[in-house]
């Protein structure tokens, strides 16, 4: 008797590069047993190298090249694709894919998952009366809304009206496989101009470099510690990883201070949990986010974490034990959070410990698989 083929999912996303929702999508496939589910990622605009730590060689990538705005050709062309691949689960993600429900429904795809990870830059705290209106109406069509984090989970019941047996929450997952905490000393960090030594204390982020995500809070802290406390010049050191418009704004304001000697953005990398092992405390100042793999790998790193106090943050983060909330936008704060961990070493190794512990027991990459397996098979029960 012949094995039966697994069903087939088709992954839909704006596009596969560097970041939290991506990254989550390939370890995802990366861990999902093969003999469950094939898949296929949809990429509304394009890939990049990221693609290539797709671990499985029977994962199709596709490219639609969408152009900007309402690219009608955009939705013929996921019709005629979905038709001829014939999955058997569609799971769109974020608000960018989820009109592409519509041509998965009209090709015959028997179910449709949604993915709800972050807000969207246009609507970063979810008021949005048109964003809600459409997926209110495409919930309609929708079998599992699935949110990140409790607050996305509650925007979804409560503003947008999708009833809660459609929602079934699931919490991204960490390879502790690849972050983990260093060893003895500070690691050297590849290319890093830095010069650093033991002695110093480097603060550190990680993201995309744009809109609500905010590092320019951070620089601005980062210029209020040091001005405050001249005598920090010697140890405190600022690493931010990522590229986009938010970078040269970051330069120009260091260089107004003449702190550019004391930091460094190398724009965007590969090598992400080799540079966090040589951070000392993590910082995520953004003003809108639903669960940051960031903060998770940070944890896993064994890093202290200050994250501004807004969507799925904290429920990461627990406060005054494995790091601490702030306001958005609030410098001050921040830099006032930043000095108690300059100033009290012990204190920041201890909220790092803590943070690893944390996600060792409840954030662990098989949980996440485990869950979304739920979530799929219960579709066809």
């Amino acid at each position: 008797m012949q094995p039966q083929t697994p069903p087939l999912i088709a992954h839909i996303i704006y596009s596969l590069g560097v970041g939290g929702l991506e990254n989550g999508l390939v370890n995802l496939i990366n861990r999902m047993p093969a003999d469950r589910y094939r898949h296929v990622i949809i990429c509304l605009k394009n890939s990049t190298d990221f693609k290539n730590r797709l671990q499985r060689a029977d994962v199709e990538i596709y490219e639609l090249n969408k152009r900007p705005g309402q690219d009608w050709r955009s939705f013929l062309a996921m019709y005629r694709l979905l038709r001829k691949l014939k999955p058997v689960i569609v799971h769109t993600r974020n608000l960018a894919a989820i009109e592409y429900q519509v041509p998965a429904l009209l090709a015959g795809v028997k179910y449709r998952v949604q993915g709800e990870h972050g807000w969207d830059v246009f609507d970063p705290d979810g008021h949005n009366k048109k964003y809600q209106w459409l997926r209110r109406l495409l919930g309609t069509i929708i079998d599992r809304f699935v949110p990140l984090s409790g607050h996305l989970e509650a925007y979804l019941a409560e503003r947008v009206g999708i009833p809660r047996a459609k929602i079934h929450r699931i919490c991204n997952g960490v390879d502790t496989g690849k972050f983990f905490p260093k060893t003895e000393g500070r690691p050297v960090l590849p290319d890093c101009p830095l010069n650093l030594t033991d002695e110093h204390c480097v603060i550190g982020t990680v993201g995309r470099m744009h809109g609500v995500k905010d590092q320019v809070t951070l620089v601005k802290a980062f210029i209020e510690l040091l001005n405050r406390n001249p005598e920090l010049r010697e140890k405190a050191r600022l690493i931010m990883i990522g590229n986009g418009p938010l970078r040269n704004e970051c330069y120009v304001l260091l260089n107004k201070y003449g702190l550019l000697d004391y930091a460094w953005l190398p724009g965007e990398r590969s090598d992400i949990a080799e540079l966090m092992r040589g951070f000392d405390i993590f910082v995520l100042p953004s003003q809108a986010e639903g669960i940051s793999n960031t903060i998770l790998e940070a944890m896993a790193s064994g890093l202290p974490v200050i994250a501004t106090r807004v969507g799925g943050n904290p429920e990461l983060v627990e406060h005054a034990k494995t790091g601490f909330w702030v306001e958005k936008q609030n410098p001050q704060e921040l830099a006032n959070r930043l000095l108690d961990y300059l100033n009290n070493k012990e204190f920041m190794i201890e909220h790092g410990r803590n943070g690893l512990q944390r996600v060792l027991e409840r954030f662990s990459l098989d949980a996440m698989v485990r869950n979304y397996l739920h979530v799929y098979d219960s579709l066809k029960q």
